[in-house]
């Protein structure tokens, strides 16, 4: 960096602003008299010419004025500063250069000279108090680099601070260049690509996979790295950090590329992707393969890197793929159904707020292993929960003894208790943490899309973020547990919690949701009844319109702002309230707030072309691209409102990039 002759002192600034107005005062005079003109014109002549020559000799001043301050350090101070190995610079109360060695003179300033410029020329920016307090600091000055080490010097009424150059130019470049060169793994799953080939011909197979296989290969030779493909639909890929940089930069663009290749009944191909660096090959390999397992978890179509502080995430813009194959379904109830016989008893837990999913999922478990003779129970706060109809037909029923609040389920725990968690992976949104932590023995069934912080230690994690519902997880477990049964009351609470997160159908009902609701409905569910359990009373549909009359748009989104406070009813009103204002016309996304506890919660609703887990992650929330949720601690509605439209905000920008 070439240093600037940019004077401490400088005045040239304002001696020129000063003689250009004194011109044009004399030019003025001009047009009132003549001679008066004259007169005031030699004396603007005379006063410019004697600034210029106070300008031309300020320069030497100036050096004898620093020179004046140097000579403050003491002779040996000054022979020794002088004769040292390294380029040295004293500079003065302000960060103004005052004196430096001839060392500092010819290796770093190139026979230039720079006094009184600020240092922060001489250091790439960096304030003199930053590398004081930090006791070094990393520049570069005409293409060589170094490190800046300071100390403090007293000088009669005054502190000076002395800076040290050490050149460590060939360190520093052989630094970045291993860093550079370090090696990533990069995994590559092609997610759904037995599924578009099921029923293809042997020519359209070796078309789609020719298509896909030479848009990574053309992807991967931009790179330096080298490509490898170990299956049929995955591949591993070694680059350097310099080449991953490239690609996080780009966003992981091979995902848009392989997306928009179609097969005959004009679906996508999409593509899954973990990264992982480590100290050492084998942890990078293993950081890649958590890195794609959290990417397929999220439901595919994204790109997942490890690092030290977590995971990055990229894509995840389309729905996930449905699995039609039912083998990891059967494999999972083999291993339930050893777990459960094994066991005194069983606890099955869902979230906070449960919902008829969490609900319904959760007593079908239960009464399965009751059928099993073993005691059973659903662990959850019945004064919280959002089904109080479904638990009141269970009372009704004369089996309200199978629900218990958490605290009472605490004394029920042994070593060979089995906790079931049902509809959710993240430990901070159970029912109750203390029985999480205690429990010896963990099953975890769930649908929504894979968070960072989820459950680690599960004997059996069953995660099918492709799955419309918990309940329709369940429904084709029971299927497979051998010797159990469920009731009609169970397989309808199964189908309400079915019907509530596809929207009765509409959203993510695929081949195998309609099945288990087959299923349920031969075991005597009866729609009737099951519409029966969604209805609520008339203060609840109030609520819920007054909730939908006061939303606003927000570009191509529905915000509105529940001004009721508190209450379970207004959870089931805002939930609500956000599917109806998908029915608005021009509204591809909806998004209620309310507040309660001093916590603004958010419930997020799409139709699938608008990714609104992708907001409320960035809000510390989750859930599906369909639906989401978000929970913003100690904050108001005026300042959530305005995160969530940031959000939304960077999630357009996003898409538009995209696009």
């Amino acid at each position: 960096m070439k240093p600037t002759k940019k004077n401490f002192w400088s005045v040239t600034p304002a001696v020129g602003l000063l003689a250009g107005v004194l011109l044009l005062t004399v030019g003025a005079i001009f047009f009132l008299n003549r001679w008066v003109f004259y007169i005031a014109l030699g004396l603007a002549a005379v006063s410019i010419a004697f600034a210029v020559w106070r300008l031309t000799r300020m320069d030497r001043d100036i050096r004898r004025y620093l020179a004046r301050v140097a000579d403050g350090l003491d002779q040996t101070e000054q022979v020794a500063l002088g004769a040292f190995p390294m380029p040295v610079v004293v500079c003065g109360r302000e960060g103004e250069v005052i004196w430096y060695n001839e060392r500092f003179r010819g290796e770093v300033l190139d026979g230039n000279d720079v006094y009184g410029v600020p240092v922060e020329d001489l250091t790439g920016g960096t304030a003199l108090a930053d590398i004081v307090r930090r006791q070094r600091a990393d520049v570069a000055c005409h293409g060589r680099k170094y490190t800046v080490y300071a100390s403090r010097l007293p000088v009669r009424d005054t502190e000076l601070t002395v800076l040290y150059y050490v050149e460590d130019t060939r360190l520093k470049d052989i630094a970045e260049e291993y860093a550079l060169s370090r090696p990533a793994a990069v995994l590559l799953y092609i997610d759904n690509m037995d599924e578009l080939l099921q029923n293809a011909r042997d020519s359209e197979r070796a078309q789609l996979s020719g298509r896909v296989e030479t848009l990574i290969e053309d992807w991967a030779s931009s790179t330096s790295g080298v490509l490898r493909k170990y299956s049929s639909d995955r591949f591993l890929l070694i680059v350097e950090q310099r080449d991953l940089q490239k690609m996080i930069d780009a966003r992981f663009d091979i995902l848009d590329r392989v997306r928009a290749v179609q097969a005959g009944d004009h679906q996508c191909v999409t593509l899954s992707i973990g990264v992982g660096q480590g100290d050492t090959l084998r942890e990078t390999e293993e950081m890649a393969r958590q890195a794609i397992e959290m990417a397929l978890g999220r439901g595919g179509d994204q790109a997942a890197v490890k690092t030290r502080n977590g995971f990055d995430f990229y894509g995840g813009v389309s729905k996930g793929v449905e699995r039609r194959t039912k083998v990891r379904t059967r494999v999972v109830a083999s291993a339930l159904l050893e777990l459960i016989q094994g066991s005194d008893n069983i606890l099955v837990m869902g979230h906070r707020f449960s919902d008829l999913d969490c609900v319904g999922s959760a007593v079908a478990l239960a009464s399965a292993a009751r059928s099993l003779e073993k005691p059973a129970y659903v662990v959850i706060r019945k004064a919280q929960t959002l089904a109080p109809e479904l638990l009141e037909r269970y009372r009704d029923a004369g089996r309200g003894d199978l629900f218990i609040e958490p605290e009472d389920a605490l004394p029920m725990l042994t070593r060979r208790t089995l906790l079931i968690i049902t509809d959710t992976h993240n430990p901070r949104m159970l029912d109750s943490a203390k029985l999480y932590e205690a429990a010896a023995a963990v099953v975890v069934i769930d649908h929504h899309r894979k968070m960072v912080d989820h459950i680690d230690n599960a004997v059996i994690f069953y995660h099918e973020p492709y799955a419309s519902s918990a309940s329709e997880m369940v429904a084709e477990l029971v299927q497979y547990l051998s010797g159990c049964s469920i009731s009609r009351l169970d397989a309808e609470a199964l189908l309400a919690g079915i019907m509530l997160d596809t929207r009765s159908f509409v959203m993510k009902a695929g081949v195998r949701t309609f099945e288990a609701a087959a299923y349920l409905r031969r075991l005597g569910a009866d729609t009737v009844e099951v519409k029966r359990l969604f209805s609520g009373s008339m203060d609840l549909y109030k609520e819920k319109t007054d909730i939908v009359s006061h939303a606003k748009l927000y570009g191509r989104a529905a915000i509105a702002c529940s001004r009721d406070g508190g209450g379970s009813q207004q959870r089931i009103a805002a939930s609500q309230a956000a599917d109806e204002l998908l029915y608005i016309k021009g509204v591809d996304a909806s998004f209620v707030l309310f507040e309660e506890n001093g916590t603004v919660n958010i419930s997020a609703r799409s139709l699938g072309d608008f990714n609104v887990q992708l907001v409320m992650e960035a809000l510390g929330g989750g859930g599906h691209l369909t639906m989401a949720g978000a929970q913003l601690e100690n904050t108001d509605i005026r300042q959530a409102y305005s995160r969530l439209t940031d959000a939304i905000d960077r999630q357009v920008a996003r898409m538009q990039e995209r696009a």
